[in-house]
């Protein structure tokens, strides 16, 4: 729109022309952030950069020691964010905003000379940021008048002019660090030496383990192969063995059978016919031994029956030769009735003893059918 203003982000809209009001008020007006519309012809809007801008800054300035240092420095800077240091800006730089880097240079400059004074070379090259914390802070009331903020600054060198004293510094510095370098060069051909051994060391491990497993991998292979070879002869021989052992068993059950056989035929019909001999012959002997024993008890029937018939004759013989004894018979009847019982008595005794006397063992078995002769009790007395 014809007359309307809008400002960039990173600069001042400066409008002159119109009366401000007020007793500090400016002889401008200042925008900022949004657009304003100018009158043609009766205002005028300028532009003031508020960008970051950068100076340097190369100065010799001599140490506390009396040594002569080149230093460089690079400062970034702007005009400040607040109107009063926009309005501060706009006096000074509004016709040439260029003169801003040499000025800030020239500030800079002589606050450089005046800390590096009061420092030695060791201090300033030790303590960099230390130094440019003291000259940013230094310039900052110098700055703040004109309207600029430093962001920061950066010493970019430091040179002794050729005089070699920084270089003499740093030599005990580069001899240790030489001598660590060396050390630790010395230490890294070590380690890479041990590391190529124990790569040898491993490369021959692994080669030797290959050929174990080659070794043992043919073993395996030759193997199966004779084991493919002899499996058709093993084949046949197991399957002859089982044929043999299967005739065996045949044999075997066979022989069993005609074990069971020849028991059934001819041992159980023998073993019957023995028993029934031995039965027979038990039979025999019994009937014999019941035979002698009847003979036996005819003979001593027939031996107390002959003895019993004698008994009278033989009472009478000792009747007769008690008839001429002297006999004195006491207590009348009853006397002689003792003495005739005791004859009686002796004479039972005496028929004991003949009977046990003429006893006679059993007769030997005799075959069957055989007749057992009694025996005459009067011969055998």
């Amino acid at each position: 729109m014809f007359g309307y203003r809008v400002p960039a982000p990173n600069e001042a809209l400066l409008i002159s022309g119109r009366k401000q009001r007020g007793a500090d008020a400016l002889p401008f007006k200042i925008v900022t952030g949004h657009g304003v519309f100018v009158t043609p012809v009766l205002s005028k809007a300028t532009r003031l950069t508020l960008a970051m801008q950068e100076a340097e800054v190369a100065e010799d300035a001599y140490t506390k020691q009396g040594l002569t240092l080149a230093v460089r420095a690079v400062i970034a800077f702007k005009v400040g964010d607040d109107h009063e240091s926009i309005a501060a800006a706009a006096r000074r730089f509004q016709g040439d905003q260029g003169q801003m880097p040499t000025l800030v240079g020239r500030i800079f400059s002589g606050h450089l000379r005046s800390i590096i004074g009061s420092m030695t070379v060791e201090s300033i090259i030790r303590e960099q940021q230390t130094l440019a914390d003291a000259i940013v802070d230094a310039s900052k009331p110098e700055m703040a008048r004109i309207g600029l903020a430093v962001d920061s600054l950066q010493i970019s060198s430091i040179d002794d002019k050729g005089v070699g004293y920084i270089k003499a510094l740093a030599a005990p510095h580069q001899a240790r660090v030489n001598q660590e370098a060396s050390v630790a060069q010395a230490d890294a051909d070590r380690q890479s030496a041990m590391a190529q051994q124990e790569s040898i060391r491993h490369q021959a491990e692994y080669a030797r383990q290959t050929a174990i497993a080659k070794a043992q991998y043919q073993a395996e292979i030759d193997q199966a192969q004779q084991t493919a070879a002899q499996a058709g002869p093993l084949a046949a021989a197991r399957a002859a063995q089982e044929v043999i052992t299967e005739r065996a068993l045949v044999a075997q059950r066979n022989a069993e059978l005609r074990e069971a056989e020849l028991i059934a035929e001819v041992i159980r019909p023998a073993e019957a016919e023995a028993e029934r001999i031995r039965a027979l012959a038990r039979a025999d002997a019994d009937a014999t031994k019941l035979s002698a024993e009847a003979a036996a008890a005819e003979g001593r029937i027939a031996l107390d029956q002959a003895i019993i018939e004698k008994l009278p004759e033989m009472l009478r013989a000792a009747a007769e030769g008690l008839r001429g004894a002297n006999v004195t018979v006491l207590d009348g009847a009853e006397g002689l009735n003792s003495v005739v019982a005791s004859l009686a008595a002796q004479g039972m005794t005496m028929l004991d003893a003949i009977r046990n006397g003429m006893r006679v063992e059993p007769a030997q078995p005799t075959k069957p059918g055989t007749a057992v002769a009694p025996i005459n009790p009067v011969t055998a007395a």
